[in-house]
């Protein structure tokens, strides 16, 4: 509503009736939505679109004013048309604006159209006679306030099309570090709007045009403690990876998250937080290889004498099995025999019970075993054993074993190792076989495996917890568990060698657990043992193994350091405006039945979008608290090492205690729960987002990849529901091939379907975010630009930069994503610039996707 302008919807009110006055105000206030909304190529300025909206008020008024003066007033005992039957549309509280009507159903609500019942001769004669001298004050009237308004609307139009071309050149660019370097990445990058059809023939123009492909982008040299410019660096090194079309989008996302909270972690800003400073000391004792090559297998050597000595070294004291046993679940995390977590009960999913239980799962056997399918045996794969022996003939060697002694502890070691490999069953073999899941209590585990003292080492694992004989336990694979308790009582009463060998295959299961702490000789073996089993594994840097040794102890400080970093408001306006977009996109969609549609909008309806909230984040103060015992050096990672395996121990027994689960601060995609859509701030770091960047850039890069991931949680049951997604994929696929065929490639003129709706959801998720770009600047049209860029063209060379540098969808996707940036050019207005492949020659409106 335009403030004085009131008087015309009223005018109509008035001289038709008061049953009439809100269906012209909402009409004339969906206009003004309409002409405020409409896609543009360059966005306007508040004032601009207060002109617009003005033009489009008055010009609809005038429409009201002239119908109510010349309209025939209607008999009282006209019968009452039927209400059109009205579109799918969701509740008022969840739209994002009112939705305009189809020019059928404005045609079934005029009454003035054509088909109304005629009325009697005598009727119509009397309501004719309107030649009044009322009627003529208001014919002379309107022909006043027409004369008025169209002098109004020639000047407003002339303002709109002469005061407002320069906008786009008055963009304020952005200066900030942030900006500048991502300045310096869009420059190493290709621009799609400047390459003809023939680049997207290859994914990422990795074919053809190598020279000027979209590689990963070249950092700024230099060395900076700001996390923004180490980014710069840490790019520096990626350039060198090799990127395999295979590879799983969120593992690049990941590491643009580790990268950032390398950064943050690598600053020398001082802390008042002590679980801060605890967490940077861990992470940097981790980076410092040189003192872990000078302490070599000391450190170890010395939490064996604490466990009692061992065989192998011809010192042990013969200390209880099962109290070495409890001792390393409850210290060092160490479970040889048999794997402990803690889950829920799938069996109660129905009745919506949140219950945790203790879960016993057969163990991760260091020995390489196979799954013979004809004996439905499993068996030490005989072909790995000589590899196995000699890294474990290493291992004590590295361990001052005497050679004497080595091939004796070795050989009993892997006699027992393939004993319980034989009792192991792979996992869809227990499922078949319904083996997972099967509860009982710990007194009946008790007498089926008596070799174990089941309540005092689960006591032990989840210690401070007092647990009972009569508690209910969760067990995968029962017929493991009873033939390892035999196992392990022929061992016991066997020799005193035998009885060495249950101590000696504890140590060495322990040493598995801390060889990230050991010195290089001991990684070198094992991932020499690896390569001999055929895995070709890449070399992991030393940082990033850091990072995510520290997220396993530290999460919650990483967490609340990260929530330090984050615009929350802009996070969350993003979060907002997209899901809302998406609910504006599905809405658009042609479903299959009512039925249909109204449950999968209720379950949209039931996942409102949230980021962690503030509660849900540790402060200092409580992260004080909270790492208050433990003692972390800055040097010796590997007595911090033995600290955060007593952490994971607190974490698990918290998680039994408390029944909660922690969010996972490393996940780069959402993922529903049970209060909604959760959104991890680990999406939100650059090169993705910024808060100084342009909103163009934020909402081509993770705008883009919020819209896909929201998608691609929904997409089974759009797919199945929706004939839309068909139509729309083959659509965008037909234009490829028209734009490619010069190309002489052989494409395939039908996609699978997994393609096909790749190809849906990313075109849609495009869409999508660039009408929440369009949002947001109809609530704050400000914005500021990078390379000269700016607005719909800044966007869409951000969605392509971050397309292929940073979540490629290889096999899935059966084209370059940013040839979707010449489908949605080819629309009319909506790019200022035309791409250089162009598809408006080769195509009509009827044609578009």
């Amino acid at each position: 509503m335009v403030g004085g302008f009131l008087m015309l919807p009223e005018l109509r009110a008035l001289l038709i009736g008061p049953d009439s006055f809100h269906l012209q105000r909402s009409a004339a206030e969906w206009h003004t939505n309409v002409c405020v909304h409409a896609p543009t190529s360059e966005p306007r300025s508040r004032s601009a679109q207060q002109l617009v909206c003005l033009e489009c008020f008055l010009r609809f008024s005038y429409s009201f004013v002239s119908f109510a003066l010349f309209q025939p007033q209607q008999s009282d005992h006209s019968e009452p048309r039927p209400e059109p039957e009205s579109r799918l549309q969701p509740p008022p509280q969840l739209q994002l604006t009112e939705q305009p009507q189809s020019s059928h159903q404005l045609q079934e609500q005029n009454p003035l159209q054509p088909g109304e019942p005629q009325l009697l001769n005598t009727e119509r004669q009397e309501k004719s006679a309107w030649v009044t001298p009322q009627r003529l004050f208001g014919l002379l009237l309107v022909l006043f306030i027409g004369i008025a308004i169209l002098g109004l609307v020639y000047y407003l139009h002339h303002i709109l099309h002469t005061g407002s071309g320069n906008i786009a050149a008055n963009v304020t660019p952005c200066v900030s570090a942030a900006c500048q370097w991502a300045a310096a990445r869009l420059s190493m990058s290709t621009d799609p709007f400047a390459q003809p059809c023939d680049y997207f023939v290859s994914i990422c123009g990795s074919k053809g045009l190598k020279s000027k492909g979209r590689q990963r982008s070249h950092g700024i040299p230099g060395h900076s403690q700001n996390p923004i410019e180490r980014l710069a660096e840490t790019d520096k090194q990626n350039k060198s990876e090799h990127r395999r079309l295979g590879e799983d989008t969120t593992l690049s996302r990941k590491t643009l998250l580790l990268q950032y909270l390398r950064g943050i972690l690598e600053t020398n800003q001082s802390s008042s937080s002590s679980a801060v400073q605890k967490t940077k000391d861990f992470y940097h004792s981790c980076l410092d290889t040189r003192s872990l090559e000078a302490a070599g297998a000391e450190p170890f050597l010395r939490l064996i004498q604490k466990l009692g000595g061992w065989a192998v070294s011809g010192q042990w004291n013969r200390t209880d099995f099962n109290y070495t046993l409890g001792l390393l679940m409850r210290e060092y995390e160490t479970f040889p025999f048999f794997n402990l977590y803690v889950g829920k009960d799938p069996n109660e999913a129905a009745s919506n019970r949140t219950k945790r239980y203790i879960q016993i799962d057969q163990p991760d056997l260091l020995i390489p075993i196979e799954w013979n399918s004809n004996t439905q045996k499993s068996r030490a794969k005989t072909e790995t054993l000589r590899p196995f022996l000699a890294s474990c003939q290493s291992y004590l060697a590295f361990l001052g074993s005497p050679p004497s002694m080595r091939m004796l502890h070795v050989g009993t070691f892997i006699s027992l190792s393939s004993e319980l490999a034989v009792a192991a069953s792979p996992l869809q073999y227990r499922l078949s076989k319904g083996q997972l899941y099967q509860r009982m209590t710990i007194r009946d585990l008790q007498s089926q495996a008596p070799a174990i003292d089941w309540l005092g080492c689960l006591e032990a694992a989840f210690h401070p917890l007092s647990l009972t004989e009569d508690d209910h336990v969760l067990l995968h694979n029962l017929p493991y568990i009873i033939q390892m308790s035999r196992i392990i009582n022929k061992w016991l009463h066997k020799s005193e060698m035998s009885n060495s060998t249950l101590h000696t295959f504890m140590v060495l299961n322990l040493l598995h657990t801390l060889m990230p702490a050991m010195d290089f000789r001991f990684s070198e073996t094992a991932r020499n043992f690896s390569l001999a089993l055929g895995n070709i594994e890449e070399e992991v840097p030393r940082w990033k193994r850091c990072i995510l040794e520290t997220e396993r102890g530290f999460d919650s400080v990483l967490a609340h350091l990260l929530s330090e970093t984050t615009s929350r408001r802009e996070t969350e306006e993003i979060v907002e405006n997209v899901f809302f977009a998406f609910i504006s996109k599905i809405m658009d969609l042609r479903w299959k039945d009512q039925n249909s549609f109204q449950r999968f909008i209720d379950k949209v309806y039931s996942s409102p979008p949230r980021l962690l909230s503030s509660k849900e984040i540790s402060n200092e103060d409580d992260l004080d608290l909270l790492f208050s015992e433990v003692t972390v050096s800055s040097s010796g990672f590997f007595s911090n090492y033995l600290q955060l395996l007593s952490l994971w121990q607190k974490r698990r027994s918290k998680l039994l205690a408390t029944q909660t689960e922690d969010a996972d601060i490393l996940s780069v995609a959402p993922s529903l729960v049970s209060n909604g859509l959760l959104f991890p701030m680990g999406m939100f770091v650059p090169p993705l987002f910024h808060p100084t960047y342009p909103k163009a850039m934020n909402y081509g890069a993770v705008g883009f990849l919020v819209a896909k991931d929201i998608f691609h949680l929904f997409l089974p049951e759009i797919y199945s529901h929706s004939p839309t997604m068909r139509a729309v994929g083959e659509c965008v696929w037909t234009h490829y091939l028209k734009a490619t065929e010069k190309a002489g490639q052989v494409r395939a003129t039908i996609l699978p379907t997994a393609r096909q709706e790749e190809v849906w959801l990313q075109y849609s998720a495009l869409q999508v975010a660039l009408q929440a770009y369009h949002q947001s600047l109809s609530q704050n049209p400000a914005d500021t630009s990078v390379s000269g860029l700016h607005h719909t063209q800044l966007f869409f060379r951000s969605f392509s930069q971050v397309s292929c540098d940073t979540d490629p969808d290889g096999e899935s996707m059966p084209l370059d994503a940013s040839f979707l940036i010449p489908v949605m050019c080819s629309q009319t207005g909506l790019c200022s610039t035309s791409p250089q492949c162009s598809l408006k020659t080769q195509q009509d409106k009827s044609q578009a996707c």
